[in-house]
């Protein structure tokens, strides 16, 4: 394209994302020095390149996804975006981080107007340390400590009954040797090891790995909130089919979560455009990501779920500094 076929494209996308109305000829022409007819034929271009389409016969053009790809990616203008509060912790308690994720969630709802989407840490990764605490004969309790501070309990059966000095014990070697690791690197330097170890306490680890290994293969959760918002956007309400897929990407999570871990390998802010993108199932709805970490290292994606008719400068900030928000609260933490 052109520079003149691109300047009519981004005003065109402009408009109708300000107005939700397809933008004729007409409406261009008063802001360009060109007659109707130029811009019809420039249209006519957009439109052969699949970047706009008209939704019946009288009506003006709107954006395809590919129109609002091409928007986003070479013609958008970030505004700044700034959280007036002062304190953070008003805004994400760091005390505990599974509040910390719902009230991000609830927090990129609030300021977009759509819906908010968090995908949880991974359980149990990794652990800061752990600790054994006597139940009863031959049941111990393990307490694991994730790097986030998240807090997980595990009943695990042991061959004899041990005494507290010696879970003491344990939880000492297990935390000296394997703190920062997963399960799964721990149960594979611990079959190198193990011959080493005193059998009562390899015994005790290995029933540790195997508690924890399958704490970390729990399904990961997505937190939405602020779903309900999407009935007030009249590009999805207006359409009873889209609506119904919409409501139903949420109840079954799968879609969302294929595409979250997806993004959480990726760096910054991803776009995901439906139509565009086959990560997200509806045409008209667009999902904006960032990933977000504890202490440098990521542990989930957040993100907003909303129309492709948004204001893409104002949710894309929302978006990155929500992700920074949540990786501070949860490094705090940590």
């Amino acid at each position: 394209m052109d520079e003149r076929a691109r300047a009519l494209l981004k005003a065109l996308v402009e408009r109708y994302i300000a107005d939700g109305m397809p933008v004729g000829s007409r409406t261009l022409s008063k802001l360009f020095d060109l007659s109707p007819a130029t811009i019809r034929n420039v249209m006519a271009d957009l439109e052969e390149l699949g970047l706009i389409h008209s939704p019946h016969t009288s009506a003006g053009r709107v954006p395809t996804p590919r129109g609002y790809r091409m928007f986003v990616d070479t013609m958008l203008a970030v505004q700044p975006f700034e959280i007036t509060h002062a304190n953070v912790r008003e805004l994400l308690p760091v005390a505990d981080p599974q509040r910390a994720v719902s009230a991000a969630a609830a927090l990129l709802s609030n300021l977009s107007q759509f819906a908010g989407v968090v995908l949880s840490p991974k359980r149990a990764q990794a652990f800061r340390q752990i600790e054994f605490i006597r139940l009863s004969d031959r049941r111990v309790l393990l307490i694991i400590v994730t790097p986030s501070g998240d807090v997980q309990n595990r009943i695990v059966f042991v061959p004899r009954d041990y005494r507290e000095q010696e879970l003491i014990e344990a939880a000492n070697f297990f935390n000296q040797h394997f703190s920062g690791k997963s399960f799964d690197e721990a149960r594979a330097v611990m079959k190198n090891e193990v011959q080493k170890l005193r059998e009562d306490i390899s015994t005790l680890m290995q029933a540790a790995v195997d508690a924890g290994a399958e704490s970390a293969s729990d399904t990961e959760d997505v937190v939405i909130f602020g779903g309900s918002k999407l009935l007030e956007v009249a590009d999805i309400t207006s359409d009873m089919n889209r609506l119904r897929k919409m409501f139903s990407l949420f109840e079954k999570k799968t879609d969302l979560l294929k595409l979250l871990d997806v993004s959480s390998r990726a760096q910054g802010v991803q776009i995901y455009i439906g139509g565009d993108s086959q990560l997200v199932p509806l045409e008209d709805v667009t999902v904006i990501t960032a990933p977000y970490g504890v202490d440098g290292q990521i542990v989930g994606t957040l993100g907003v779920v909303g129309p492709t008719r948004m204001a893409y400068e104002r949710v894309i900030p929302i978006v990155d500094i929500t992700s920074r928000l949540l990786s501070n609260a949860l490094s705090q933490h940590s």
